[in-house]
């Protein structure tokens, strides 16, 4: 007997849930999202936010271009990812744990040509200027305009 029965008002079935069980824990539930796993070929962009909210508001934003979104929620799990493989492109924010100017040259010196796009609620003229020298792509006061990201991400 399988492990799950499910019935239905016609016709009783039974089948084994399980193997869709894997498939949705492991990230396939969200098309064009996973979380720090392997990705496929083609754009993959790594998101990442420290704020679930936000995090999840511009994966579904951005996994509308069709690009592949791989997410970390701090910046030492964004190291680790850029460490261990090469994304398409980089969108983050500056202040989060494990976050700053450091960070940004870190990501810079481990993935020297892959862009990157900086998001920051707490910028001002001189962060930006030190973001930019440090080979920033694009810099963003948040709140963000959605439009404007995915223009730079075209």
């Amino acid at each position: 007997m399988h492990p799950y029965p499910v019935s239905s008002p016609l016709k009783t079935h039974t089948f084994q849930v399980w193997p869709l069980l894997m498939l949705w824990t492991i990230g396939i539930h969200k098309q064009g999202r996973t979380y720090m796993g392997d990705t496929e070929a083609g754009v993959v962009l790594l998101l990442v936010e420290d704020d679930a909210d936000m995090r999840s508001l511009l994966c579904d934003e951005l996994s509308e271009m069709g690009h592949r979104i791989v997410e970390a929620a701090d910046a030492d799990e964004a190291l680790k990812y850029v460490r261990d493989r090469k994304p398409s492109l980089i969108m983050t924010d500056l202040r989060m744990p494990a976050g700053g100017m450091g960070y940004v040259s870190s990501l810079r010196k481990s993935a020297p040509d892959v862009p990157i796009i900086l998001m920051t609620a707490f910028g001002d003229a001189k962060t930006k200027a030190e973001a930019l020298g440090l080979g920033v792509a694009a810099y963003f006061d948040k709140p963000v305009r959605i439009s404007e990201l995915k223009q730079k991400v075209e």
